[in-house]
């Protein structure tokens, strides 16, 4: 499990965690029973889909509370000069002569369509402590990869508004 997360992260969590057990597991379990009171069980959906939306959600739970236990905290702070974790780094990518912006995250932050990549990543993995003007190689597989070059670094501060991924 990749378990590397951010104080800010572990804070994320707990808080859904309290916001499932406190409000969703309550509101799923009187659907559960008012879809139970409709009758014959053997024909009725509402029961089999509030029954699933239960479980989901303690599933969820399990996870969150599975991935805080065996969390390593990792540090959120960089050299000002250098790629580090919730920096949002601008790489122009020599084989396509394209410039996109990224920004690092842990994995349960990782949203590669709204440009947040995780650290452990093969992209994330190599700008990890370059500076701006550096060449990187990025290994996507053993002998093959390719070249980005760091246009800029922007330190950024974690305000904790990025979702956590839902699995």
């Amino acid at each position: 499990m990749n378990n590397e997360l951010t104080q800010k992260d572990i804070e994320k969590m707990e808080e859904e965690i309290e916001y499932r057990k406190l409000v969703v597991r309550k509101q799923a379990l009187e659907d559960v029973k008012e879809a139970r009171s409709h009758g014959d069980l053997s024909e009725n959906f509402e029961y089999y889909a509030a029954k699933r939306f239960k479980n989901q959600n303690e599933s969820r739970i399990r996870y969150l509370e599975k991935m805080i236990k065996t969390a390593v905290i990792v540090s959120d702070e960089s050299a000002e000069d250098e790629v580090g974790m919730n920096n949002t780094v601008e790489v122009f990518f020599e084989e396509d002569g394209l410039t996109e912006k990224y920004k690092l995250v842990t994995t349960v932050r990782g949203n590669s369509l709204e440009g947040l990549i995780s650290t452990e990543s093969p992209l994330g993995k190599a700008l990890l402590g370059h500076k701006v003007d550096d060449r990187v190689y990025v290994e996507v597989n053993a002998g093959s990869g390719y070249y980005v070059v760091i246009k800029s670094i922007e330190n950024t501060i974690d305000d904790g508004s990025d979702k956590l991924r839902s699995f």
